[in-house]
């Protein structure tokens, strides 16, 4: 009896579940409500893989809505996420990107959030290795000498002592149930691209995200703002000929934003790099040329100040936000001329040691081959 009422409750939970991703697939939408407990199904790995799989193709080919995305962000954070605190003075902020997009570039939001910390913006950051792309943010900076397999309560004090640090989302140390599995199972980009990056141990009330297309930035700026963002920038740029985008501030083209204020306005606008002082970028030069220890050094070369070309430019535009949202620059034309003078007076690379000295339960051995590095990049 016990066993006949076990498999029709499994059916109907079978059936309920299979008919929400029909829905996806037929383009209606879900409730905030709808999308956080069909996720936590998944979490709990209450499904079949198969349906797993077809939830997560369905609601990424439609294109998720604020409410969905808050859901699923509401799932993680709530069953899948340990929770730290970090007691800093001043916002605590984040910075990445969802991946997916066209033109695959350096780790530009990585360089970004160095510099930005830098001027003492309190950076948690909530990154992966690579799924769509050939280095993601937590790949890199482990090649720089971040300790990215530790557990929470070290990135905690490295953000308290260091003013940054980074979480592993692909780390069971960090959504120790589920995250880790179901990311390391899957090669395509998702919505989990975006509700996981958001899924952030700490909590920050200030972020900038780049996203994979124009489509997505007013959504997860609503969502951002759904969730308890103070203030935000959502951005998606493009190349010069308007084909490709990219999930930073671009150099190339136009990016589209949309801004989270803190009255909860969200203002959408277009802007040039132009228009800040830049010159328009080589798209040649910003790519991920795919040897993670090169771009490393390479990366190097435009925090030491060294390279001065159109890598240093995208990295100044997108620390440019990271410092108008902390109130730090009055708006992004001075942000961005000031994240080139906290890389003129050395303060990114004295950061960058000072965060691999935190974030690290054994930094000897890699602060030694930092300075390597270093030595390479300042040749």
């Amino acid at each position: 009896m016990a066993k006949d009422l076990l498999k029709i409750v499994s059916e109907e939970s079978l059936k309920h579940f299979g008919g929400k991703v029909d829905e996806l697939i037929k383009g209606r939408n879900l409730t905030r409500g709808e999308a956080s407990d069909l996720f936590r199904q998944i979490l709990n790995d209450e499904q079949p893989d198969l349906q797993q799989g077809a939830f997560l193709a369905a609601i990424t080919a439609k294109g998720a809505t604020a409410e969905e995305i808050a859901g699923i962000w509401e799932a993680i954070y709530e069953v899948d996420t340990l929770k730290v605190r970090p007691c800093v003075q001043g916002p605590l902020a984040d910075n990445c990107g969802t991946g997916m997009d066209s033109i695959k570039t350096f780790n530009i939001s990585t360089a970004a959030s160095i510099v930005a910390a830098a001027d003492k913006i309190n950076m948690a950051k909530h990154g992966s290795r690579a799924i769509t792309s050939s280095c993601g943010t937590v790949d890199m900076l482990e090649q720089l000498g971040i300790d990215v397999d530790c557990d929470v309560d070290l990135v905690k004090r490295s953000i308290e002592v260091a003013g940054i640090g980074i979480f592993n989302g692909m780390s069971g140390k960090v959504h120790p149930s589920a995250l880790s599995r179901i990311l390391s199972q899957i090669r395509f980009g998702t919505v989990l691209n975006i509700a996981g990056s958001l899924a952030n141990p700490a909590l920050p009330a200030y972020g900038v995200r780049g996203v994979y297309s124009r489509e997505m930035v007013l959504p997860i700026a609503r969502a951002m703002k759904e969730i308890g963002y103070k203030r935000a920038f959502v951005i998606h740029g493009r190349s010069g000929d308007d084909l490709r985008g990219m999930d930073e501030l671009s150099t190339l083209g136009r990016t589209d934003v949309a801004e989270l204020d803190e009255d909860g306005r969200i203002r959408e606008y277009a802007l040039n790099a132009c228009d800040l002082g830049l010159e328009k970028g080589d798209e040649s030069a910003l790519l991920n040329r795919g040897n993670i220890e090169e771009e490393a050094v390479r990366l190097l070369r435009v925090l030491s100040g060294f390279d001065r070309g159109d890598r240093r430019d995208i990295v100044c535009l997108n620390a440019a936000p990271l410092l108008c949202i902390t109130g730090r620059s009055e708006d992004l034309l001075e942000g961005v001329e000031k994240a080139g003078d906290i890389i003129d007076s050395g303060l990114a690379v004295k950061k960058l040691l000072h965060w691999v000295r935190e974030q690290n339960r054994d930094p000897g051995e890699r602060l030694e081959r930092l300075e390597g590095m270093l030595e390479l990049a300042r040749a």
